[in-house]
């Protein structure tokens, strides 16, 4: 039995044990916000790594104000020294998951497991991920493979409010970083048979409105803010959006429509200020909203603010009583990774091997933690791969299919020895 036949076959008997991890992983309901059982998790992998063979530490994230004695924000790195020549590569997944929301057919932290999946909210995006790079490390060490260099494993917080105190807060404290770490794999869910590259940029904002109260029997004598949000809303509409969707990116995002930028209104409130949003016989004074402009790298980030810009003055000039505040929540530029990254060939080829045709290079639509690997670690080489579905992501009754995982553990350990081959 060759190589390759002998790693892909331990991998098919690992992968009972994955499957288990996963599902107990998806029972630790990591849901952020607030960031629950976020030490829970990250001592359930760290004793997991611990028991594989790994010198394992846990990282808090101290002395930010989101790491909290109620809700303390946790991560854990395994570290595992071949005693011969070669890279440091560090897998990376996040723990935590966006609340389940409604429309689930099943418990969303049960952890179900049927005709061939594995339900539950964080079960794509991305537990499984975190089953399999530690899975598929395995399998190459039991299939005796000579395993080279330093292999890292990172179990991080945060990651779906923006990673700051997990992948941000690892470059910070130099255990990622350009000259200690040469590859980074983050286990995202963009579909086993694709690799994904980079991400689109996204300026995320906040515009509060203000009005004059006055009583609802009488709105005349006030200034509606939530009126007035209106028309900032419709003009970002009419105006903004025709002008996104004649821009198009050569960065090969998925799926098809995110290839032009986009913008979203991802929450309002409105009514009296003083009143906890209460109904109350008055005239709305206060409306806050935030959005979310994801732009593409063809587009610069103070371009993308500047067109926002543009719209609050011309309405301030324009409307009787359109006063405003504007802040930004966050700012990040796009990255993408040069297609011919030693990581880059290594994974495509051996989702070759185990798929049976080319792999994909796509970009994700939105932003992950590959923004802090390169911006603050200076890590050049990274890329995204797991076995989750893109589109399952953040969805009811979020699974992953069993031989997805399986092929994904596959392509993680034959990506490995494609990368230590090219060295």
């Amino acid at each position: 039995m060759g190589l390759e036949d002998r790693v892909l076959a331990e991998v098919d008997r690992v992968l009972g044990e994955a499957v288990d991890f996963c599902r107990e992983l998806v029972r630790v309901p990591t849901v952020n916000p607030p960031g629950a059982e976020y030490a829970r998790c990250a001592e359930l992998i760290g004793s997991r790594l611990a028991r594989l063979g790994y010198e394992v530490c846990y990282v808090p994230a101290e002395g930010l104000p989101e790491h909290s004695a109620d809700y303390p924000r946790l991560n854990v790195v395994g570290g595992l020294d071949s005693g011969r020549p070669g890279p440091t590569v560090h897998f990376n997944g996040h723990l935590d998951v966006v609340p389940p929301g409604t429309g689930w057919t099943r418990p969303p932290f049960e952890a179900a497991l049927e005709d061939g999946r594995i339900y539950g909210r964080g079960a794509a995006d991305m537990k499984a991920g975190i089953a399999a790079m530690v899975y598929a490390v395995e399998a190459l060490r039991r299939a005796g493979y000579p395993v080279r260099g330093r292999l890292e494993q990172s179990a991080t917080v945060d990651e779906e409010s923006g990673g700051f105190a997990g992948v941000a807060y690892l470059c910070r404290r130099g255990i990622i970083r350009s000259g200690r770490t040469d590859y980074v794999v983050i286990t995202e869910p963009l579909d086993p048979d694709r690799v994904c590259i980079g991400h689109r940029g996204v300026y995320w904002f906040e515009v509060t409105v203000r009005g004059r109260v006055a009583h609802g029997s009488m709105p005349h004598l006030g200034v509606n803010a939530i009126e007035v949000m209106g028309l900032f809303i419709e003009r970002l509409r009419r105006e903004l959006k025709p002008r996104l969707a004649g821009r198009r990116t050569n960065l090969p995002v998925v799926p098809e429509p995110a290839r032009h930028p986009t913008l979203n209104v991802n929450g309002i409130v409105g009514g009296q200020a003083d009143t906890a949003w209460r109904p109350t016989p008055c005239v709305a004074d206060e409306c806050r909203a935030v959005f979310d402009r994801r732009f593409i790298p063809e587009e610069q980030a103070a371009e993308v603010r500047r067109e926002v810009e543009d719209i609050l003055r011309e309405l301030r000039a324009e409307v009787a009583g359109f006063d405003y505040e504007w802040r930004d929540l966050m700012v990040v530029e796009p990255v993408v990774t040069d297609p011919g990254s030693p990581l880059v060939r290594a994974f495509a080829r051996a989702v070759g091997q185990v798929y049976g045709y080319p792999a994909a290079l796509v970009a994700s639509p939105g932003t992950y933690d590959h923004k802090h690997v390169r911006r603050l670690g200076g890590v050049e080489h990274c890329i995204a791969y797991g076995p989750g579905r893109l589109q399952l992501a953040h969805q009811p009754d979020e699974h992953v299919e069993i031989e997805d995982l399986r092929r994904a553990i596959g392509v993680m350990a034959l990506g490995l020895i494609n990368l230590w081959a090219q060295e």
